[in-house]
This record gives C-alpha cells, structure tokens and sequence, in this order.
C-alpha cells in the first residue's frame, strides 16, 4: 500500500517554488496519477521531488489539499500548485469551544475547512478522512475529549459556513435541540453577523435580491425575475474606512448560500480574496491586488434562544490572526 506521508523529511526539497498554478484535469489527462500531472507543471523535477512537493502540502485537488501522490484524476477535477505550503491540518484539541451542554456546541470555525463532510465522502475511510477533515470530524472529538465519556450520537448540523470563512457555528446535539434552531434559522430569527473587508467605498446599504443557483454561467446570483429563486436581505454597515478599502459589518435578514459574498460583490465590492463572484455575468475576473491571504470574510457574532432552555444565547469571537494582520497591513497604506 502507497505510504501518503505528512512531511517531505525523506524527499530533497524543491529550492525554488513556482507561482500558484491552476489546471483543469482534460479527458486526455484523466486516469493520470497526481504526480504525473504535477511533474508536466514542473518540467525538469525527478519523481521524488515531486512526490516530497505533495508530501510538502502544495497541491489541492477541488480545493481539497490531497497529499496522496497514486490519486487517479477525473475529467473535469482542478489541480491547485500551491506557492507556499499549506497550513497544518487543525488538531482536535486546538479548537474553541465556547459552548457546550447536552444539546447545543457552539465552536470558532478555522479558515480552510468544510463544516461538515459531502454526502458522497461519508463512506471514506478514517485514513482517508483524516487528510481533509470537516469541522464536524474534528469537533465531536474535541467534545468527547472535553466531557470523557464516549460519544453520544452525531452532530447535526444546522447551518454552515463557506471553506474559506472563519467565525461562530452552532450544531445541535439532540432532536429537540436540532428542530428547534431549523425552526428559528427558517424564521430568520437567529442574529449572526459578519466581518468583511472589500475594496474601494462600500456604502451603508440595505442590499436585497432574489437568488437563484445560476444566473447563467454556472454561478450563483440574483435574477430581474419577480417570481424566481428565494428572496435575500443583507443590511450592511461602515465598521471602519481603509485606504482604498472598507471594513464592513453585515447582517443577515435571510441566510441563503453564498449570500454576503453575492450581494457585496453585485454591489461592485466582492470580498477581498473572492475567487468565484469576482467578475459578473459572462466577463472577466475582476483584479485582487488586496493581498488578501484568503475569503477576508468571518462570521463575527451568533445569538440565539436556546431551543430547549428557552435562555436568550449570544457570542462574538474577533478577526483571527491572518485577517487582523491583514487589516493592519490595510491602515498603513497611504
């Protein structure tokens, strides 16, 4: 069985790494290993030293970084050569758990990590799972290793937030608990909050849309349309004015998929770091010269009544690192 390694300890290191590079697998190249396409994109590199640059965790498959150099490809599937090593995967016990009782966990979400598993990996294998692990993976072990006692049923998820965002999610542990917030979550009585930083003047605005799953071109947007898609509200505020950006707060009326990152971007601010609703329907991406380090997008607040307590529940966790660096970068450009 092909050893899938963590570091690249026994492979020679690459000294000089190329620019983030990005192809789409052809029917030509399908059934190819994974080391064989990334050696096309790096002509002149041994076997080895491409099987330690994916050992070395730069290369995401669908976003997903895979470390397994034997993976056979699909048509269509998109292989991401990463200019820097990605971050080392979370560690149970390095979540933030900031509330836990018999039917509710709420935890701070990392950047770069799905809340909860596709419906078609959940027949992976743990070896597998381990690799890309959802929030949910590791959450329940954080919850089993926090009470000492062996799990007591799945988490179910209730709402979810983007790869790439950072911020407060809630799952409920029980049946009650997870009917309970679908009911106020179907309401749109839940207060959640975002952080965003855009480019250029954003404005104080009610934005308010009707989404549909594609407005065309395979993209998520708003449709003219009266009677189409699901109706969508963001009320969106001035946190703070930057040169040449703006630190925004939005607040969620509805919370349809994607909802912010749309509204902001047809507005003519996408978020900074914003790789699929940074250009409009059938034109060219629009520039990012932010340098942002990813989705400059973190759900900031989350309150709630308690779905069997009754008791009135409300959190707010600030910019994590990477963006708060980032803001700081932002303010020292005059």
């Amino acid at each position: 069985m092909l050893e899938i390694l963590e570091t690249s300890l026994r492979y020679p290191p690459l000294l000089m790494i190329p620019p983030p590079n990005s192809i789409t697998i052809t029917a030509e190249q399908a059934r190819q290993t994974l080391a064989a396409i990334v050696r096309q994109q790096r002509p002149g590199q041994s076997w080895n030293q491409v099987r330690g640059f994916i050992a070395a965790r730069h290369v995401r498959v669908n976003g997903d970084l895979c470390l397994d150099p034997a993976r056979r490809l699909k048509e269509g599937e998109t292989v991401e050569i990463l200019a820097r090593s990605a971050p080392k995967l979370q560690a149970p016990e390095t979540l933030v758990i900031r509330h836990l009782d018999e039917h509710l966990v709420v935890v701070e979400k990392p950047a770069g990590m799905n809340t909860v598993r596709h419906p078609a990996e959940r027949e992976w294998t743990e070896r597998r799972r381990a690799l890309s692990p959802t929030l949910d993976d590791l959450l329940l072990k954080a919850v089993v290793r926090r009470e000492q006692k062996p799990a007591r049923g799945r988490l179910r998820v209730v709402h979810r937030l983007d790869k790439e965002t950072s911020g407060l999610v809630v799952f409920a542990r029980s049946v009650p608990a997870e009917r309970g917030l679908g009911a106020q979550f179907h309401a749109h009585t839940v207060e959640r909050r975002y952080l965003a930083i855009v480019p250029g003047e954003l404005e104080a605005q009610t934005i308010e849309s009707r989404l549909v799953r594609d407005r065309g071109d395979g993209r998520r947007g708003s449709t003219p349309l009266p009677y189409s898609g699901k109706k969508a509200t963001t009320h969106v505020e001035v946190v703070e004015r930057l040169p040449g950006f703006t630190l925004a707060a939005c607040r969620l009326e509805t919370g349809r998929t994607h909802q912010i990152r749309i509204h902001l971007a047809e507005a003519g601010h996408p978020v900074c770091g914003e790789k699929v609703y940074n250009r409009k329907h059938n034109q060219e991406a629009q520039p990012d010269d932010s340098g942002a380090p990813r989705l400059a997008l973190h759900a900031a607040i989350l309150g709630f009544q308690h779905p069997v307590t009754s008791q009135m529940l409300r959190w707010e966790m600030p910019l994590p690192a990477d963006l708060e660096a980032f803001l700081d970068h932002l303010r020292r450009q005059q």
